[in-house]
């Protein structure tokens, strides 16, 4: 048995981070989570990382503020995983990253560095809508300093999460299902993956040791997640024994309501346009350069959708 990677999760406390923790831990990786000295009074944070203590993982100090704590927490592991938030209605901090990428460089005993991805590949994006591009923008940012640094990395476009894209049936503004109406975008068939975040981390951590990965973009398209709009209501709908009153909105009609919204909707409404009318999530095959988690991995049970939902009744 090759003996598992130690990893440090840098933003463990966070939606995705604290999936990432638990699953290294669940996959039997000597796991270290940053603690920030800028945690403060925040309760709910701190318990979260003495909960993860005491499920054996190991809490390190650092601070973006102090490079050499950040020098000092990667020299302890061998993969470093990064889950800083990206989105802008709730904490941007993407480009922080680059700090960390000076620390590892510094480090130089990094075998695996995951920056903050998670989403739609920001590689395919170069044409993607003002304002919402700069999520992309910056991803690509942090990937070039990365390889300039000459840092082993995966890079992981796990698409549409469950909790912000399934529980809604896509509607935005809301998280949970419409009782009676649903609004389709376009004509509702344009293809979408959704993943349930505890299957990312399961997955993502599954990369970390594999060879194949090294260097590489891995997509998280299992085929039963790959699903219209539409598809996704059928599913709700044959829960609840009811069917939805539909309406359609067209692509002119959705960008018209960025006019006179604030800047965090308005990147919303952008990468909104471009999973369910432009399909950046399927319009192209995985080539040179990338995987597909479920092909690499046939062992992982994922969650499908119709059973996610059943949460939501």
């Amino acid at each position: 048995m090759a003996v598992k990677s130690r990893v440090l999760v840098v933003g463990g406390t966070g939606y995705v981070g604290k999936r990432m923790v638990k699953a290294s831990l669940a996959q039997g990786h000597e796991t270290y989570v940053l603690r920030r000295r800028e945690i403060g009074l925040d309760i709910d944070k701190l318990q979260m990382l003495l909960s993860f203590k005491e499920q054996g993982a190991h809490l390190i100090e650092g601070s973006f503020s102090d490079h050499q704590s950040l020098v000092d927490a990667v020299k302890k592991v061998d993969v470093v995983i990064c889950t800083m938030s990206g989105v802008h209605f709730r904490s941007h901090n993407l480009m922080l990253q680059l700090q960390l990428v000076q620390a590892i460089k510094e480090a130089g005993n990094v075998k695996r560095f995951l920056p903050s991805e998670f989403g739609i590949d920001p590689a395919r994006m170069a044409d993607a809508l003002e304002p919402g591009r700069v999520t992309f923008d910056e991803k690509m940012t942090v990937r070039k300093a990365i390889e300039d640094a000459g840092i082993p990395f995966t890079y992981v476009s796990a698409n549409c999460f469950a909790g912000y894209f399934v529980g809604n049936l896509s509607q935005m503004g809301t998280l949970v299902p419409p009782t009676d109406k649903v609004c389709l975008y376009g004509d509702g068939n344009v293809k979408v993956v959704y993943m349930d975040e505890d299957d990312i981390a399961t997955y993502t951590i599954k990369t970390i040791d594999d060879p194949r990965t090294l260097n590489k973009t891995v997509y998280l398209r299992p085929p039963e997640n790959i699903l219209s709009q539409r598809e996704l209501v059928g599913f709700w709908e044959k829960l609840i024994g009811k069917e939805l009153e539909k309406s359609n909105i067209s692509a002119e009609e959705f960008l018209a309501i960025m006019k006179g919204l604030n800047f965090a909707e308005q990147v919303g409404i952008g990468h909104f346009y471009h999973i369910f009318f432009d399909g950046c999530l399927t319009n192209f095959e995985i080539g040179e350069g990338g995987e597909e988690a479920s092909k690499l991995y046939p062992e992982v049970q994922y969650t499908r959708m119709h059973e996610y939902l059943k949460r939501y009744l």
